[in-house]
């Protein structure tokens, strides 16, 4: 960079002629050939301008506002002369452009960060030199461009010195504790939580916690923080500027904040447990991995530090939070906490993993099974759960319904509501987990002594409201609970086993099958999750000929993020795609207790152009090809994260491993496999969308749409078909329906429309014109159909609000699908 030297020699020969005003217009030269980019070997020529006479600093700060007000200065050249006055003006009694450099801080003030080379810290720096302090929202931007890993010092020294205010502005969480802590003892605790930017605290900063919280009292802070956390996550109080092409930082936790919430996690697993501090930090765990585009989880650090929390807290409340917790978190940096935690007290318990997430489910103030009864005054409160939603109810004194809280009640026992609202929304949120955990058990071989699995699963007061819904096998014979006893299929009592398991239909006659589901309707017991009408995939002649891998859901066309989450909730471990040279290896089940692991082959797809890819370079979409079987301990298969062959890693001498034939794989792990597989297809499949019939970009994906859209049936749609054929009947539209091939025909009065029953999508007549009515993203109800044999068929409640809507199409408002009529 011989320039460089160039204008460090320019500087003294300006100086030596007396000529600031041609050194100013140097120095303006200089930020445009660098690009405002002042790092490297130019922080030498910024030496040399600070290292002047003050005489000769002022006569060329004097020039630089002439050059900021010059007619020819562009806005970038005025963005220069501030910096560089904001250098060579230090120590020097004149204040320079104020009112300009005040505008530029309120303008970097609306950024996430600025870039460390800029050398913006100059500004601030001259404003602090006048006496006044900085804008709080300046201050922010100062810490979070401070947190960078290329700060320079003179950045970070900055930053240190801006001890006021304790936290950054612009998070509504952030704001409130600021309102919270005028006390000197406050204050001190909020900024000793800055201070955590270790993973774990050390026994120093323990220490200090500790005499703190001996100031203020260990109720007054749990008091104190908690609402704090409930508002972490809401919208910014101001938003900052988004650059193009950029993360939108909006939805992702201000940085320098993140450490006070790490913090504020170290403070209260340091106080007493309290069921409200592990209800708190487990919502913090789910807020703090909620996904940002562009970005990921929007702060795993804190999520992490929420479990750590959790797991250094006693009692049944924390150890429920993490059970809770393990059932849902699919990120893998705070799921390997969460393992460790809950392995540890299992551990420690001398029970299994399993037993402890059983024993881990609190009762949560339930007397009987899904039901509670409180007395508050003369009023009763009835908490009972209906299906997989905790209702919270009210009587009054002569025992009649009434519609809202009682005023007495909000009056006399305020803390006693507020505990009632709680434990209703922990009973849907914990009923959620323990349904996706009950899901999970057909490929984990459970077994249980007949009176542990009472204990645990049918008599406890919340797990029992699911298991009560499901079938289970004791000792050979398959039973279902009904009318306050578990009977066979003949509703003969069962009262007394030795071993339980969980009931699938793989190696069940389909006729016995058939036999459960109308056990079910007859006693009006709608499970949790498919059970009884679980779909069962066999081997078919396609993949008895290829052997060992199946193309059934090969040559798909899936949406790759909607496809990673679901995978990760599923048990399945996946990589994103990303638009590099580099490999990666298939989505991959492992099952440990069958001593196999199931892969899913998946490659990126286009890329070419920006439209296929995310600001972050991955993969927008999916194409999808074999399932395969291997021992679980076989070498990683991987490829090209844009396509291409598979091929085993070997390392260490290894020798390859073939894939497992597929007659050889267990009937039920295939089948549970397989039906994992048609679930992110049936859902992440870009041929459901009812927006791409003109075959999204460039019209590539026309005729995988078409085909998918409206061809033939995968089994979970079957089994769809099947209930559809049950349900018609029921309908208030009935006389309006019928049920052909692939679809469902509803008769409207302006056209007959087909609704098909993998995709949802719909053609009407004449000449199958294609009708595109998006459902919306997160559907409520179902409409009303009477009896349901199970839940969590989204697609079904699709297509029956549609056939809803369509049989009464007169009366359709919707200007996009009136258009389309």
């Amino acid at each position: 960079m011989p320039y460089i030297q160039t204008y460090k020699e320019l500087i003294a020969q300006r100086v030596a002629e007396g000529d600031t005003g041609a050194l100013a217009v140097d120095m303006l030269k200089a930020a445009a050939v660098n690009n405002g980019d002042w790092t490297g070997r130019w922080t030498q020529v910024l030496g040399r301008l600070r290292e002047l006479p003050a005489d000769a600093r002022k006569a060329l700060a004097d020039a630089l506002v002439e050059q900021y007000h010059a007619d020819r200065a562009g806005p970038d050249a005025r963005g220069h002369a501030l910096t560089l006055l904001g250098i060579v003006a230090r120590d020097l009694p004149e204040d320079f452009l104020s009112t300009e450099r005040l505008k530029k801080l309120d303008e970097l003030s609306r950024q996430h960060s600025f870039w460390h080379g800029s050398s913006y810290e100059a500004l601030a720096e001259a404003e602090l030199a006048t006496g006044r302090a900085l804008a709080p929202a300046v201050v922010a931007v100062i810490r979070r461009s401070a947190m960078d890993t290329y700060s320079p010092a003179s950045l970070t020294r900055l930053a240190a010195r801006l001890t006021t205010p304790a936290l950054n502005v612009g998070e509504e969480w952030a704001e409130q504790a600021l309102r919270d802590t005028a006390d000197p003892d406050w204050q001190a605790l909020l900024a000793h939580t800055t201070t955590a930017t270790a993973a774990r605290p050390t026994p120093q900063w323990n220490h200090r916690a500790a005499a703190l919280i001996d100031a203020l009292g260990a109720d007054r802070i749990r008091e104190t923080i908690l609402p704090w956390l409930a508002l972490v996550g809401r919208p910014r109080t101001f938003p900052l500027d988004r650059a193009a092409h950029q993360p939108d930082h909006n939805h992702a936790y201000d940085p320098y904040n993140a450490n006070a919430l790490r913090g504020l996690t170290w403070i209260l697993a340091l106080l007493p447990p309290h069921p409200d501090t592990t209800r708190a930090l487990g919502a913090l765990v789910d807020t703090s991995l909620k996904k940002v585009a562009g970005l990921g989880p929007r702060n795993p650090k804190v999520a992490n530090a929420a479990v750590n929390a959790l797991a250094r807290l006693d009692g049944e409340s924390a150890l429920a939070e993490l059970a809770r917790l393990a059932t849902r978190v699919t990120y893998k940096g705070t799921l390997k906490p969460l393992n460790t935690a809950l392995d540890t007290r299992a551990e420690a318990m001398g029970l299994s993993r399993e037993e402890i997430e059983e024993l881990a489910v609190p009762a949560y103030g339930l007397t009987e099974i899904g039901r509670a009864e409180h007395r508050l005054g003369d009023v009763t409160a009835l908490i009972e759960i209906h299906r997989t939603r905790a209702l919270l109810t009210w009587r009054n004194a002569a025992g009649k319904p009434v519609k809202t809280v009682p005023a007495s009640v909000r009056r006399d026992h305020a803390d006693d509501l507020k505990d009632l609202k709680a434990a209703a929304k922990d009973i849907d949120r914990m009923l959620s987990a323990q349904s996706e955990r009950l899901d999970r058990q057909f490929l984990a071989r459970r077994t249980w002594p007949y009176a542990a699995w009472r204990e645990r699963y049918l008599d406890h007061p919340l797990v029992g409201t699911l298991a009560r819904r499901l079938l289970w096998t004791v000792d050979g014979t398959t039973v279902g609970h009904a009318d306050g006893a578990l009977r066979t299929l003949t509703d003969d009592p069962v009262e007394d086993g030795r071993e339980v398991r969980l009931w699938h239909p793989v190696g069940h006659d389909p006729a016995e099958i058939v036999a459960w589901r109308d056990w079910l309707e007859r006693h009006a017991i709608t499970q949790p999750f498919k059970q009884a009408h679980r779909e069962v995939y066999l081997l078919t002649d396609a993949e008895r000929t290829t052997a060992t891998y199946s193309n059934r859901f090969a040559a798909h066309f899936l949406r790759q993020h909607q496809f990673h989450s679901l995978a990760a909730v599923r048990g399945w471990h996946n990589k994103l795609r990303l638009s590099v040279d580099d490999e990666a290896p298939p989505a991959v089940r492992e099952l440990p207790q069958w001593g196999l692991r199931a892969e899913y082959w998946i490659e990126g797809d286009g890329g070419e152009n920006y439209e296929d890819i995310t600001e972050s370079g991955s993969f927008l979409r999916l194409r999808t090809d074999q399932v395969r079987f291997y021992p679980i301990d076989a070498p990683e298969n991987s490829a090209h994260c844009c396509g291409g062959e598979y091929h085993m890693w070997l390392r260490d001498g290894r020798d390859p491993v073939d894939p497992l034939p597929l007659d050889s794989v267990p009937p039920l792990v295939l089948s549970e496999v397989l039906r994992d597989v048609d679930l992110f297809v049936g859902v992440a499949s870009v041929g459901n969308d009812p927006t791409w019939q003109d075959g999204g970009p460039s019209g590539r994906f026309r005729e995988y749409w078409t085909s998918y859209g409206f061809g033939e049936l995968t089994q979970s749609a079957e089994t769809r078909r099947v209930l559809l054929e049950r349900l018609i009947p029921r309908l208030a539209i009935a006389d309006r329906c019928t049920l052909e091939g692939r679809f469902l025909h509803v008769k409207g009065e302006r056209h007959t429309y087909k609704i098909h029953l993998g995709s949802g999508n719909i053609l009407m007549t004449p000449n199958d014109q294609y009708l595109c009515i998006v459902p919306k993203s997160a559907p409520g109800s179902a409409p009303q159909t009477g009896y349901l044999p199970y839940e969590g068929d989204r697609m079904l409640a699709v297509i029956l609000s549609k056939a809803m809507l369509l049989a009464d199409d007169t009366r359709i408002t919707d200007p996009t699908i009136l258009s389309q009529l």
